[in-house]
């Protein structure tokens, strides 16, 4: 599948749901991808992509910038408070702050580098053990704390359970967002963004409908 035929479901996603035309976000997720594939996408005109990895990012997005111009990266996957000054370096936004040591530890480097990237709240809507992501149940109580903290939240990001429908996990990603008047929401993957789209999705995080699968090597 290629960039353009999931650009068209977006658009048809919305269209389905009532959405505002263009009020998706494609974030192309490019981690593990060869820098081929990625230039093929970065050609087609696409600028918004994701990373699970401070390293690999660090190792692939100057140069791109280099030859392509303003980009926008954001980190998808877990972040360790040693990678956080990099990351804010790296990323226009980090979809996984998850903990408090993490959110003081971003706090800090904000107010030393004096910006920050926009901050997605990471919510294990599943409530599994293996999982990042704070509890539903928690989930005011952290974002409350974050903005004490002076944080640039934006949203809530979730991945759900494999085996479960993930609609009822956007859905309440969705309610948590709506009573803390969050607007923004990271949810969807290359098998459900639709279902994410027509619960109010705001970024979409697609890598392999657009790349092909991962060689993990």
């Amino acid at each position: 599948m290629s960039l353009s035929d999931i650009l068209s479901r977006i658009t048809k996603a919305e269209q389905a749901a009532g959405r505002t035309p263009g009020s998706t976000k494609l974030i192309a997720v490019s981690k593990v991808q060869p820098n081929e594939r990625v230039a093929e996408v970065l050609t087609e005109g696409h600028r918004l992509f994701g990373e699970n990895k401070v390293q690999e990012a660090a190792g692939k997005w100057p140069a791109f910038r280099d030859q392509f111009g303003d980009i926008e990266v954001h980190l998808i996957g877990p972040l360790q408070t040693n990678k956080a000054r990099q990351a804010m370096e790296l990323f226009q936004a980090i979809h996984s702050v998850d903990r408090p040591k993490l959110a003081k530890t971003l706090a800090r480097l904000a107010q030393e580098m004096g910006h920050c990237p926009d901050l997605f709240i990471q919510v294990n809507t599943g409530e599994e053990p293996q999982k990042a992501g704070v509890l539903p149940a928690d989930a005011d109580a952290f974002i409350a704390e974050c903005r004490a903290l002076d944080l640039p939240i934006k949203g809530l990001m979730c991945i759900p359970p494999v085996d479960e429908e993930p609609s009822l996990h956007f859905a309440l990603l969705k309610k948590i967002a709506h009573r803390n008047g969050l607007d923004q929401l990271s949810m969807g993957m290359s098998g459900d963004f639709e279902k994410a789209i027509a619960q109010g999705a705001t970024h979409v995080r697609v890598g392999s409908a657009i790349f092909g699968a991962r060689d993990y090597g």
